[in-house]
């Protein structure tokens, strides 16, 4: 149980912690690294410390479940500015992404986001039962 725990928050911290340096480099935002440490941390681990805490620990599996349907949400939100700087004649030069794979790229990162779109409200619901219980 611990080691599934500990997994699902590694790939949580792990997504996280990608797209926040993509969004850093996109959106110039400048943290100092151990506030950035701490809050991606903070915002990755108290939710589920919180939850376990009022539930206990039957909600693990649940959590788990959900660490990854939010994986899935954010995996959109990394893709997209990434996609759009490895296109870039001006930031890459001669490096920029060929035809072929910006084509797969970008499909991927449009199915990806239909299917997060189309299964969006079920995985509301799943939430809001995970967070307030069955």
């Amino acid at each position: 149980m611990i080691a599934l725990l500990a997994s699902g928050q590694s790939s949580t911290i792990t997504g996280t912690l990608a797209g926040q340096v993509v969004m850093e480099g996109f959106m110039h935002w400048r943290i100092r690294p151990w506030m950035r440490r701490l809050l991606t941390r903070t915002v990755a681990i108290l939710p589920a410390v919180i939850i376990i805490g009022v539930r206990g620990e039957s909600s693990v599996t649940d959590l788990l479940t959900l660490s990854q349907v939010v994986l899935a949400l954010q995996l959109p939100l990394a893709m997209f500015p990434l996609l759009h700087f490895t296109s870039s004649s001006r930031r890459m030069g001669s490096w920029k992404s060929g035809r072929f794979l910006l084509l797969a790229g970008w499909g991927s990162a449009i199915l990806i986001t239909a299917m997060d779109l189309w299964g969006l409200p079920d995985s509301i619901r799943t939430a809001w039962l995970v967070i307030v219980g069955n």
